[in-house]
């Protein structure tokens, strides 16, 4: 894979293009899922190609292919430049990149146990395992399980001389179960919603999740909840935030906003675009005084976790929010240009046949002073929302509604009963700003979400989040 990329870079100089960089990707997939106690999907999936990007009269081409051969490099470099030039025919301005460091550098994952060289029989096993341990409960009605697991091999080559190598590795799953009595459907989850928990690891984190442990409390949860009282309506209600629905809180009113190619209207059509405009760049107050956000590619398992982007910056650490005040984007070479900054290293594609986009990497909450136990003491009648059901979320990233599996009612300092079908809204900004305590680094979690769309043609990245639990005041509950 070097020695071909090495080739594509000296045929994008011999067509004196303007720029040029190529990324040869091989990566495999595996995806793993039970449903009452049948094996519902056993999918394996392999992919090897190379993309081109090219920059000729001010403007960018891409193209790319599966076939890895020198007749191919002909052609597929050819296509970009042929792109290039008719999209400059209609470029407003020239593609200017930010100037970085040259890099010639491997990377590999950190893990313990490659997941693909544990036998399906083990891990099929171990979800069929976990749903015959659901199915004890006959009010679970539902029983879903899954792993998934994924390798990522890449080069990436410029002709400004950096030449890359990693090796990404990830890892993850968990359960779901699902109790209905009438019309009434309720679902618990572990370690969260939508799949479970992911990292960049081996099969180490699947052993230490300890699924099968968890199963009994899970499912006792669930069938309570059928029983539970809805979650009441409250105009302004203390509300505390639990790290797995933080995680998704700050992916969507914080990560998603702060895209630099979405502020400046270059991804609109399929995501829309973000209320976080350049003039509001260290001046505008997004939460409150302890509320800081960082982008962090270098944090150890972050699914957001890289060496060098697909731009071949090196993984950084870059400040979001500082004392509640917006300090940064996520950004590429061409759009931190525009704003006479360093890329934050954020630019990355799903595969060797998309174009790279402005993503996020791990967009962190900074964790407090608190304990949970102490946190809870400390509110006289509050709610605790907990584990993701749903979202909504206005095409700037302003108005949001999330719906959560479970809450918990807080009574002078003790959580007295649970509740079902739990909502609160917001408005980013105000609702940043009610942040009056966060939970202290025993309590802070990394969350990985492998299922961020973006684009046009849809891209799927995989992004991470680390949160502590944290409280918000006069936050509008249930539907008013």
């Amino acid at each position: 894979m070097k020695d071909f990329a090495k080739k594509v870079i000296g045929f994008l100089k011999s067509k004196k293009v303007d720029y040029g960089d190529v990324r040869v990707v091989k990566n495999k997939e595996e995806t793993l899922r039970v449903k009452n106690e049948k094996t519902e999907t056993a999918f394996s999936e392999e992919s090897l190609g190379f993309g081109v990007r090219v920059i000729v009269n001010g403007a960018w081409g891409f193209a790319s292919s599966s076939r890895l051969t020198k007749r191919e490099i002909e052609s597929v470099v050819k296509n970009a430049i042929e792109i290039a030039k008719g999209s400059s025919l209609a470029k407003k301005a020239d593609v200017r990149l930010t100037k970085e460091k040259i890099y010639v550098d491997t990377y590999k994952t950190p893990y313990k146990m490659d997941p693909f060289s544990i036998s399906l029989k083990e891990k099929i096993g171990l979800l069929l395992s976990i749903s015959e341990k659901m199915k004890k409960f006959k009010e679970i009605s539902l029983r879903e399980s899954n792993l998934r697991f994924y390798s990522d091999k890449k080069v990436f080559a410029n002709t400004e001389g950096s030449l890359i190598t990693q090796d990404i590795m990830e890892s993850g799953g968990g359960f779901q179960a699902t109790a209905i009595k009438g019309n009434d459907i309720q679902v618990r989850s572990y370690p969260t919603s939508f799949g479970g928990n992911f990292a960049t690891c081996g099969y180490e984190l699947i052993e230490e999740m300890k699924l099968l442990e968890h199963v009994e409390p899970t499912c006792e949860e669930c069938i309570k909840l059928l029983s539970a009282k809805p979650c009441p309506s409250i105009d302004k209600a203390t509300i505390i935030i639990d790290t797995d629905q933080l995680a998704l809180q700050i992916h969507e009113s914080i990560g998603h906003a702060v895209e630099l190619d979405r502020v400046m209207g270059m991804e609109e059509s399929y995501a829309g675009t973000s209320f976080v405009t350049i003039d509001k760049l260290n001046n505008f107050k997004y939460g409150s005084k302890i509320v800081n956000v960082y982008a962090d590619a270098t944090i150890p398992r972050g699914l957001g976790t890289f060496g060098y982007d697909d731009e071949g910056i090196k993984a950084r650490r870059v400040p979001v929010i500082q004392n509640g005040i917006f300090k940064g984007y996520l950004s590429s070479r061409e759009t931190a240009s525009k704003i006479r900054r360093r890329s934050s290293g954020a630019m990355r594609a799903d595969g060797w046949n998309r174009i790279p986009l402005v993503r996020m990497t791990n967009v962190n909450l900074e964790a407090g002073k608190w304990t949970l136990e102490a946190l809870i003491r400390d509110t006289d009648n509050g709610i605790l929302f907990k584990t993701n059901r749903s979202w909504s979320i206005d095409q700037r990233r302003v108005n949001f509604q999330f719906g959560t599996e479970i809450a918990y009612r807080i009574r002078k300092g003790k959580i007295k009963e649970i509740y079902k079908n739990p909502t609160y809204t917001g408005i980013t900004p105000i609702f940043w700003s009610s942040c009056d305590a966060i939970c202290d680094k025993s309590h802070w979690r990394l969350w990985g979400i492998p299922n961020c769309g973006k684009g046009e043609p849809g891209q799927t990245a995989h992004v991470g989040h680390g949160a502590a639990p944290a409280r918000f005041r006069n936050v509008r509950v249930g539907l008013i």
